[in-house]
């Protein structure tokens, strides 16, 4: 499929039919998909390694919100190829689910007297560097084993600040196609008049060779004529 810049943004196929679809979005490629995936996985090893496996929802709550801020990225993503609403509504659920995960590691943090890093820090410096650095769970994976749950939960606290800014930023992108291109009903209606246009077009372009070959049939006709004039006479 190919994009045409039109006024709605209305992509094309390949025989020039029009389409509502909005380009679609490989969530997979969004660094801050990647670093809530790497969230997932870093809130299980956490929560099974430091929180009691029973009689504390904290757990099911942390891991729900860590799940809940990739798949709805995911989903969001996806069906934005359709709906603009729907991409925008997941999406602001997405970032509602990552700021709750983020207040339950501070509030580990709190409960365990440890310190949440920022400021003029070494080791937040060391740790912000590294998550900027790096957005997979393969590149995450091997230190974890090594870390302590202060570090943990400082390094989860990182990746959502980090998840949280390109999210807002994303979701103001979003916004703003919203409003220049609208919705599904704005895009069938450019698309159908751009559809109309095109075959307005072609009507035109068709017609103008038909006069056109007109005009040269009659024009062979008036030197057949005077061919076969100059022959009798």
């Amino acid at each position: 499929m190919q994009e045409k810049g039109t006024a709605q943004h209305i992509q094309h196929y390949a025989d020039g039919t029009a389409s509502v679809m909005r380009k679609v979005v490989v969530y997979g490629e969004l660094r801050f998909y990647q670093r809530s995936d790497v969230l997932y996985q870093l809130t299980q090893v956490f929560c099974q390694r430091y929180l009691p496996r029973y009689g504390d929802r904290t757990v099911d709550q942390m891991v729900q919100a860590a799940r809940s801020t990739k798949q709805n990225i995911a989903e969001g993503s996806t069906d934005g190829q359709t709906s603009a609403e729907t991409e925008l509504k997941l999406l602001g659920i997405a970032r509602g689910s990552n700021q709750e995960l983020l207040e339950d590691y501070r509030d580990y943090l709190k409960r365990k007297g440890m310190m949440e890093w920022f400021g003029v820090n070494e080791r937040f410096d060391r740790l912000h560097r590294f998550c900027q650095e790096h957005s997979r769970w393969e590149d995450y994976q091997p230190i974890t084993a090594r870390m302590n749950d202060e570090e943990l939960a400082n390094m989860a606290i990182c990746l959502c600040h980090q998840v949280d800014k390109a999210l807002a930023k994303y979701i103001e992108r979003k916004d703003r196609e919203f409003t220049t291109e609208g919705g599904v009903r704005e895009r069938m209606m450019a698309a159908r008049l751009g559809q109309r246009e095109t075959q307005r077009q072609i009507i035109e372009r068709q017609a103008a060779e038909i006069a056109a070959l007109r005009e040269e049939n009659a024009r062979l006709k008036a030197l057949l004529g005077k061919v076969i004039d100059a022959s009798e006479q």
